[in-house]
């Protein structure tokens, strides 16, 4: 059975915004290379999948970190939850439809760790009940606006577990209380 969790980098006050968060250091970098190179899929939203497509064709400049990310996100599948899209990238099948349904099959079918991967998916996977672990990257960082890492009021959480990343960085995973 799979289990489902929703991680991304934050800010102190809560906020997801990469465009304005400084990037992350070279060892922060290397765990995410690491936990995308074992991951059994990834379950994104359209927003966030239009952003990490850019990982499906190789850039100019990209050190070795860069290259073993693209590798194993490419390697991964990934489904794309969206009412718009009409198709998506190698690798990625769209879902539509009775998103409970798909990702409940999902769990049931697959073995290893799923990704959830933007906000507003993960609130409503959150609504359903669905979401296993939630993985908070957090920063040193207050940008005072941006996108919340919750989209929405939660149940209870309790701290399963923490680890710092690097000099700035702490993972906290919580998990429903």
């Amino acid at each position: 059975m799979a289990k489902l969790f929703f991680g991304m980098n934050q800010s102190l006050d809560g906020y997801v915004d990469h465009t304005e968060m400084q990037p992350p250091s070279p060892k922060l970098f290397r765990r995410f290379v690491e936990q995308t190179d074992g991951l059994a899929g990834s379950l994104y939203g359209r927003k966030l999948y239009e952003l990490m497509s850019y990982w499906d064709e190789d850039q100019p400049g990209w050190d070795i970190d860069h290259r073993a990310f693209a590798v194993a996100w490419r390697k991964a599948p990934k489904w794309v939850v969206s009412r718009t899209l009409t198709s998506v990238g190698p690798n990625a099948k769209l879902v539509q439809g009775d998103l409970e349904a798909e990702v409940r099959r999902l769990k049931a079918e697959i073995d290893g760790e799923i990704e959830i991967g933007g906000p507003s998916l993960a609130r409503t996977l959150t609504e359903l009940g669905l979401i296993d672990e939630y993985r908070i990257y957090l920063h040193p960082e207050v940008l005072g606006r941006g996108t919340p890492f919750f989209a929405a009021a939660r149940p209870p959480l309790r701290l399963a577990g923490s680890e710092q990343i690097d000099d700035n960085v702490l993972r906290l995973s919580y998990v429903p209380a």
